[in-house]
């Protein structure tokens, strides 16, 4: 049984220097296991190497030095590129560039016919990945007339009709208002939980990355941090040192802290928040 979907091995990677300059080191030494079904966000500031780590996990980039492996395929073998692709599908910040037809049933018919999946096959794989999105109501409808969160939803679907075991998206709430960002997010989650597919998001909303399973925290290229939110998220000054802050949760707990309280800085959410200050006061 096949634990680890995606993998990487000491790897490194620089974009081609300009002329008279030096080649910057963009990813630095990373060693990360992914494994199969799980929900892990990637977090780090612009610059962090988080984008160019999510492009190599399906052959967009190929490393300098080190290895990726996609199920046990090696991303630099070219004989396997199609089958890295039908196994890890990228979602990207900007739905307009995934989105080419006129019809949104069109759109998401698009990856498997050019896959070659027989017609009546196409069909269905159309309506379970909008049904999955919540966007099947609008399949006849234009995509460039629906909202950012709608649109994104869309790309998500286009690429789930591909059937992928893995799904990367490269911060892809970063162009929308509150309301498409909790939608996109909600669908993100329901993909995860209800279809079994892994999901790596890459982002630099604290809020979002709360979320997931597990939280791997970039800087300059390197993994500074990796395990679950609630305990990558107690360690407020490594993070601030990085230039990262904390959700909002844990910033109000940790200063209470260096006030004199004795605040547990594992409650994310609101809920859990509010419940360990509602203790705090009790007790007092």
């Amino acid at each position: 049984m096949e634990t680890s979907i995606l993998k990487t091995e000491s790897l490194t990677f620089s974009y081609p220097a300009e002329e008279g300059k030096e080649a910057r080191l963009v990813l630095d030494g990373v060693d990360l296991d992914i494994e199969a079904g799980s929900f892990v966000a990637v977090l780090g500031h612009n610059g962090s190497g988080k984008s160019t780590l999510a492009k190599h996990l399906n052959a967009i980039l190929l490393p300098s030095g080190g290895k990726v492996y996609v199920s046990g395929m090696d991303t630099a073998d070219e004989a396997r590129l199609l089958a890295i692709r039908r196994t890890v599908g990228m979602v990207f910040q900007n739905p307009d560039n995934q989105i080419v037809a006129n019809v949104v049933e069109e759109d998401c018919a698009f990856g498997p016919e050019n896959l070659g999946v027989p017609p009546d096959e196409i069909r269905k794989l159309v309506d379970d990945s909008l049904k999955i999105v919540g966007m099947y109501s609008y399949r006849e409808h234009a995509p460039h007339l629906l909202s950012g969160g709608q649109k994104q939803r869309i790309a998500i679907a286009g690429v789930l009709a591909m059937k992928p075991r893995c799904v990367v998206l490269d911060e892809p709430t970063a162009m929308l208002d509150p309301i498409g960002r909790r939608e996109v997010l909600e669908t993100i989650k329901a993909l995860n939980e209800t279809q079994g597919v892994t999901v790596v998001l890459i982002t630099h909303h604290m809020d979002e990355a709360a979320q997931a399973h597990r939280l791997v925290v970039m800087s300059k290229g390197k993994i500074i941090s990796d395990g679950p939110p609630k305990e990558v998220f107690q360690q407020v000054e490594a993070l601030k040192a990085v230039g990262l802050t904390v959700p909002e949760t844990v910033e109000l707990l940790y200063e209470l802290n260096r006030e004199g309280f004795d605040l547990p800085l594992d409650a994310l959410s609101d809920e859990d928040c509010a419940q360990a200050l509602y203790q705090l006061l009790k007790k007092d």
